[in-house]
């Protein structure tokens, strides 16, 4: 009699007694490909979101496009869309019609958008510009991530991920560090232009070392409508599903450090504190005012992960599956909520590297999962799957965050308020004042008409409108959809987190 080994023991029985070292040496030659291509296409992606939330919203005056805050999170939203559910389709055409043929068309379309955004103007320039880096973005991740399935097996996929997750964050670290150099003060589009060059660059691994991934030789040819129908007909799983929309929450809140704390750091945090840190490393780190670059305080995370991944994987790997998932999300919402509950740079810092460590914990074994439980001739199809929860939580946390931000915690609309109601000026003429010149005014007439700083007229915005607030509401999110987890763990934990992975009985040789 011989047991067969399902999917309920290879993640939640079984851990593998190999050798990190033995680990690694079993990881096919694709897979170091695989990396190679995502680190290039994450530093051209994070080095153009990286000062996205920024560019957006800065006046036409400071080289930015001027959008407001709703209007940007409506951008980033329909974004997360296009991003998120399309892998849903595309990863099912990439196992059907290559991997190397997606790449290809995914690289053409990022520098398309990468373009676009670099001459875009006004609402729809952007959210056109958006569409095509999320659509290309969306095509490249589900042969990738196919690709780090299929080099590696439970054995060692969970050091195969957290590899994989170390390298998207070295493109992740390197990315902020040169958009920001190369951005200066407001030169953002230069930003893009270089974007559009790394990720042709990608072509070269692509086409001369890659190699088109083996079909599972029970797969059989299938048409487009076929390809199509199968991607629909695969989500059947329920508790798969129910998994996948508890994430969601989570994302809602997660995404945010990424798409909305530039913005308050930007308008909130004096980081002085910590600006001789920053500017001896560079001082292309650090404003003409004294303040750290926020795209630079967020790079605290790709730092900590690039340093850290790799232990933290390990360890996580000894521990059971839904244990470090649980762990991390606790951890990252109540960091996320602390990044935003004070104006000091040293504590907002701090909070993004406690992120980090809970991020570390939670979101390659999220990866993980998926990759271990997805057919062997499905995998980049089932790696589009893990695209639901970015696509509702990325989109919903979006388009609320923006409207909540616009209300409750722009500092800008706050300081035309105190204009109008406290300093007596006329509502047209405070909404006339051009973006940059708003909270000099308000300096000028605070302090009884005396005048003050513009740190002092942030200080009291601070204390009249609590714009912390905006991080409690999105934190509450987060941690609904830990406790939610946890109860999910609870009532799956003997049969799995899929209810396809129940224990079968055993059978004879």
């Amino acid at each position: 009699m011989r047991s067969l080994r399902t999917n309920h023991d290879i993640i939640y029985g079984v851990t593998t007694k190999l050798t990190v070292w033995q680990q690694i040496r079993g990881l096919q030659s694709n897979f170091w490909f695989s990396n190679w291509m995502e680190a290039n296409e994450r530093l051209a992606f994070f080095g153009a979101r990286a000062i996205l939330p920024l560019y957006m919203v800065y006046s036409v005056a400071q080289g930015g496009m001027g959008l407001t805050y709703t209007q940007k999170g409506a951008i980033f939203s329909i974004w997360a869309l296009v991003q998120c559910l399309v892998p849903m389709v595309s990863g099912g055409f990439t196992d059907q019609y290559g991997y190397k043929k997606s790449l290809c068309v995914a690289y053409s379309i990022n520098i398309l958008g990468y373009l676009a955004f670099a001459f875009a103007h006004g609402y729809w320039g952007a959210l056109g510009a958006s569409c095509l880096i999320g659509l290309g973005t969306a095509i490249f991740k589900p042969p990738v991530q196919g690709t780090i399935a299929k080099a590696s097996t439970e054995d060692n996929s969970s050091i195969a991920w957290g590899i994989f997750y170390w390298m998207v964050n070295v493109g992740g670290f390197l990315a902020p560090l040169l958009a920001a150099n190369l951005r200066g003060e407001t030169n953002f589009k230069l930003v893009f232009l270089c974007a559009a060059g790394v990720t042709a660059f990608n072509f070269f691994p692509t086409l001369f070392f890659y190699q088109e991934p083996e079909k599972s030789p029970d797969a059989k040819p299938k048409t487009i409508g076929q390809t199509f129908l199968d991607t629909i007909t695969t989500l059947k799983d329920k508790n798969f599903l129910i998994f996948l929309a508890i994430f969601s929450g989570f994302w809602f809140m997660f995404m945010q450090l990424w798409d909305l704390l530039p913005n308050f750091i930007d308008e909130w945090v004096v980081s002085r504190d910590v600006a001789p840190f920053f500017a001896a490393i560079s001082k292309s780190n650090v404003l003409a005012n004294g303040y750290v670059k926020p795209e630079i305080l967020i790079n605290i995370d790709s730092l900590a992960i690039i340093a850290l991944m790799l232990p933290i994987s390990w360890c996580t790997g000894k521990l059971h599956p839904m244990v470090a998932l649980i762990g991390g999300m606790v951890v990252s919402v109540a960091a996320f909520v602390s990044a935003g509950a004070t104006a000091a740079g040293w504590s907002v810092a701090l909070a993004i590297f406690i992120f980090a460590l809970g991020e570390m914990m939670c979101s390659p074994k999220f990866s993980e999962y998926i990759g271990l439980t997805a057919p062997p001739d499905k995998k980049a199809l089932y790696m589009g799957y893990s695209n639901i929860p970015f696509a509702v939580g990325w989109g919903l946390g979006n388009l609320i965050s923006g409207y909540l931000y616009e209300n409750l915690g722009s500092k800008i609309n706050f300081a035309r308020q105190y204009l109008t109601e406290t300093a007596g000026m006329g509502a047209e003429q405070a909404r006339a004042l051009p973006v940059e010149k708003v909270m000099e005014t308000m300096a000028g007439v605070i302090n009884g008409g005396k005048g003050g700083t513009v740190e002092e007229a942030t200080h009291l915005l601070w204390q009249m409108h609590h714009p912390w607030l905006v991080w409690v509401i999105l934190g509450a999110v987060g941690l609904a959809a830990t406790g939610a987890m946890i109860v999910y763990y609870l009532r799956t934990k003997s049969h799995g987190i899929s209810s396809a992975a129940a224990p079968q009985p055993s059978v004879a040789n």
